[in-house]
């Protein structure tokens, strides 16, 4: 395993808050705004694009963990070089209406290919929301198997909320809550519930069962900094204040 002591201890904890600029999200200027409202904000770690001038950017806003995401691993070395403290394989949820297919051969070669250049280096991976539940379960436990120290789920873009308000919310929020349930039952490394989550749903993916929470659009499309910023902290005071069950 990649992680060290820092890592185990904050994913021991089952509080850890990642706040995602997004995987395409290649605007300095807005991968700014979401690190520094991030940072306001109490968060745990940052999650940005995988590209080396971004997280030079971000390592010079913040003292916060700053991982990085893509779907070709041939780039993160050079973004480890820059300063990147975990990486990333996903999340796949802006790819798909670009007609691209996460199935589990890719999804297990990418990874494969990632440990391979980056053998130290803390590894999370994505688990495809568009393979079924216990698929997953199988799936996560090879990318375990093949290095991956964290996993992660997805699965809002599958879902067409019907209702308004806290409803809506919860509908938004059931793929990412019901994979987190499975995986963390699958495996024994962290899963970080990612897809969907607001301040209403952050405290169940953790009753569920997962180490942490990664939230994009409920800050990053903010276009205000210190709407960001606030949205973080509702989302970080929601996470400190949840029942988290001992064990699943």
């Amino acid at each position: 395993m990649a992680l060290s002591s820092w890592w185990r201890s904050v994913f021991a904890q089952k509080r850890a808050v990642k706040i995602i600029s997004g995987i395409t999200q290649k605007d300095a200027e807005v991968v700014g705004r979401v690190v520094r409202a991030a940072t306001r904000g109490g968060a745990t770690y940052v999650d940005i694009a995988a590209d080396p001038l971004l997280v030079a950017l971000a390592k010079s806003l913040t003292d916060l963990p700053v991982c990085v995401s893509t779907i070709d691993p041939s780039v993160l070395p050079a973004c480890v070089a820059a300063g990147a403290d975990m990486v990333e394989i996903g999340n796949f949820d802006p790819f798909y209406a670009q007609g691209e297919v996460f199935d589990v051969e890719r999804v297990q070669a990418l990874t494969a290919q990632a440990r391979e250049l980056l053998p130290d280096v803390p590894l999370t991976v994505t688990v495809p929301h568009t393979l079924p539940l216990d698929v997953q379960a199988d799936v996560a436990q090879e990318l375990v198997r093949l290095g991956a120290d964290v996993l992660q789920t997805e699965g809002s873009v599958a879902v067409q909320p019907q209702q308004p308000g806290i409803l809506g919310l919860l509908e938004k929020a059931v793929p990412a809550l019901a994979a987190a349930y499975t995986l963390s039952r699958a495996v024994n490394v962290p899963v970080v519930c990612a897809s969907g989550l607001s301040a209403v749903t952050a405290p169940l993916a953790l009753a569920a069962g997962a180490a942490g929470v990664g939230i994009g659009r409920a800050v990053n499309r903010l276009s205000d900094e210190w709407e960001m910023t606030a949205a973080v902290r509702a989302i970080v005071e929601a996470v400190s204040a949840a029942v988290v069950p001992e064990c699943p």
